[in-house]
């Protein structure tokens, strides 16, 4: 019984200290991000870790990437949301919709993938970035109104 408390104990410490180093490079990494873009304020710190996990702690990496997406996200979303209008021929062919939740309460997002053909025209493209980002907003706003 006593080693298992100290293996608990331990791995409690452990468990401590990295959230700690977490916490601490996650500041780093958002002082970084904040200086070189200001609007990245408003970003919370679930979207910085991921970008921190991802680069393996890697505050420098992590940063460079998540300002290079933030660069993405602002030249295809300018107006920070995409309008139906936008994608009026994505949405009529029916290739993705949402549909209801599943037992844990998750958004479920239905995708045809024999409707999505390969194209070569950067303006299908293009479109075809907008309905997936579109669709992935829509899916992240009903798991965060739950």
């Amino acid at each position: 019984m006593d080693n298992i408390n100290k293996e608990n104990k331990k791995e409690e410490i452990i468990s401590m200290d990295s959230s700690e180093i977490m916490q601490q490079k996650l500041c780093l990494m958002r002082s970084i991000v904040e200086k070189h873009d200001p609007t990245s304020k408003e970003v919370d710190d679930v979207a910085l870790k991921r970008f921190l996990r991802h680069r393996k702690l890697d505050v420098q990496r992590a940063s460079d990437a998540f300002l290079k997406y933030l660069k993405w996200r602002k030249e295809l979303v300018p107006n920070g949301f995409i309008s139906e209008s936008e994608i009026r021929n994505e949405l009529s062919q029916k290739k993705m919709f949402l549909q209801g939740f599943d037992k844990k309460g998750r958004p479920l997002g239905v995708v045809f993938n024999g409707k999505h053909v390969p194209v070569k025209n950067q303006e299908i493209l293009e479109e075809l970035k907008r309905i997936l980002v579109y669709t992935l907003d829509k899916i992240i706003a009903r798991f965060v109104a739950k």
